[in-house]
């Protein structure tokens, strides 16, 4: 048995991989209206009433796996509640919670039990980068790699957003392609790191830029304006290749020699198009405990200190 805890946009989308994998699980929602559109967009039943509640019914019954899909602001508290109810095996939303201190507390509570934490960076499982891992590894690794996480803040200021999801927003967004930068090219070694500028709603910075070197000694760059135009991009450098994701779902593929940057053709994006990309085969590897790409909580917690270097974060 599986438990999905959360009943908005997200959960809908795990609904859906949930019902192709013909997989047993409940779901568990809080307010009333959300659940309705829930049950009116997929077909199934929502628990209403949150996850305390509905733990308090189910006499120590435990599921196998458990993904929470809450909003942002419930995340730690969800978390936390399934630790203390003894629930081994969780994947989280990302980011996971929007405190350091959170993830802290996490993790030593998840020690306790023996529990493991992933925190769902679906863009790992994007068809553009499994392809990318293979011809990665077939030229011997990658030198060097750079990435623009460039958000709309025009867009963003008008979100029906807590001012906490927005102060926090490269974290609950951003981190999406910087882990999926780093996942390729390796988590960082040294980092340098510039900002200046700010916004109404994010007030550490809007103007990033640095440097530094993987722990596979392959050089990197990152810039991003959120006041100018642009979008999230990355690109691979290897020998022979320079691998672009732009966008992230697609791979394009410029070879040793040519001018020209070409789209991959050799992909199958069956998945990543009849699902939420990249939540299909996430989902499949977490219910069989293939979790060597998956992103742990103490490798988030890891790279706490970098993401809280690039956007200029105060440790909380």
């Amino acid at each position: 048995m599986v438990w999905l805890v959360g009943c908005g946009q997200m959960a809908q989308d795990y609904i859906k991989v949930l019902q192709a994998l013909n997989v047993d699980f409940l779901c568990i929602g809080r307010g009333e209206s959300s659940a309705n559109v829930c049950k009116m967009k997929t077909n199934k039943e929502v628990f209403v009433g949150g996850l305390q509640e509905f733990i308090l019914m189910q006499n120590g019954k435990k599921p196998s796996h458990v993904i929470v899909a809450t909003n942002v602001e419930s995340l730690f508290e969800n978390c936390l509640l399934l630790l203390k109810y003894g629930i081994k095996n969780i994947l989280l939303e990302k980011p996971g919670s929007l405190r350091y201190s959170e993830f802290l507390l996490l993790n030593d509570e998840a020690k306790k039990i023996n529990s493991n934490i992933y925190v769902a960076y679906n863009r790992r499982f994007y068809a553009s980068v499994l392809k990318a891992k293979e011809l990665i590894l077939k030229d011997g690794g990658v030198k060097s790699f750079n990435f623009d996480f460039t958000e709309w803040s025009h867009v963003i200021e008008k979100l029906d957003k807590s001012s906490l999801v927005k102060n926090k927003w490269f974290l609950c967004n951003s981190t999406h392609v910087v882990d999926l930068a780093f996942f390729l090219g390796g988590k960082p070694k040294k980092l340098t790191s510039y900002t200046n500028c700010a916004l109404d709603w994010h007030p550490s910075a809007s103007s990033f830029c640095g440097c530094g070197v993987s722990e596979n000694n392959a050089l990197f760059a990152y810039q991003s304006n959120w006041k100018s135009p642009g979008r999230w991009v990355v690109e691979i450098l290897t020998d022979n290749y320079r691998l672009v994701f732009k966008p992230l779902e697609k791979l394009l593929i410029q070879n040793k020699g040519e001018i020209s940057i070409d789209f991959y053709n050799n992909i199958d994006y069956a998945l990543d198009t009849e699902y939420k990309p990249g939540l299909y085969l996430q989902l499949k590897n977490f219910l069989h405990n293939l979790t060597d790409d998956l992103c742990t909580l103490n490798e988030q917690i890891d790279m706490l200190k970098f993401y809280y270097k690039i956007a200029n974060y105060t440790v909380d």
